[in-house]
């Protein structure tokens, strides 16, 4: 399967799931994206101590954070970053998740656990470098796209 294919996919799933397919698909994405290992890699000078802790606690507290709170906690970590480039990957992966979720939290936009799920491929990605060609050849990213494909589709409509 290539990238694209698997993009049209996953689009398809999260489209056909219910509504509680895609809940409980977007909480277990977003909390496997926020995990503390991802927060290890940032250097002291990328964050202000603010946002640290506001990144750190809403990591901690994805599953029981209000939008809003979110939302808050998310002005503060962009109000805090300090590099204009370069922000550990890491870091990036779980700032892009939360603001997905929050916004998925918010206005319950499927297309937010679309990106979401994407971010989770790409988080796959960096660990094993996968072939645009044969995107599930690894076996890390065909774990991925089987939890994928089972949290939505077990649900499906």
């Amino acid at each position: 399967m290539d990238y694209s294919e698997l993009e049209a996919d996953i689009l398809r799933l999260i489209v056909g799931a219910t509504e509680g397919g895609v809940r409980a698909f977007g909480e277990e994405t977003v909390t496997r994206l926020v995990r503390p290992e991802l927060l290890r890699g940032a250097a002291e000078d990328e964050l202000t101590e603010e946002a640290r802790a506001a990144l750190t606690a809403a990591c901690a507290n994805v599953l029981t954070i209000s939008a809003a709170e979110l939302h808050d906690e998310l002005v503060t970590i962009y109000d805090g970053i300090l590099v204009e480039d370069g922000l550990d990957p890491g870091v990036l992966t779980a700032i892009s998740a939360l603001a997905h979720w929050q916004s998925y939290l918010e206005q319950n936009r499927r297309d937010e656990l679309y990106e979401l799920a994407i971010r989770s491929i790409e988080d796959i990605d960096q660990e094993v470098s996968a072939d645009l060609d044969d995107f599930l050849a690894t076996p890390e990213m065909a774990a991925e796209y089987e939890r994928i494909r089972r949290l939505l589709a077990s649900d499906a409509k």
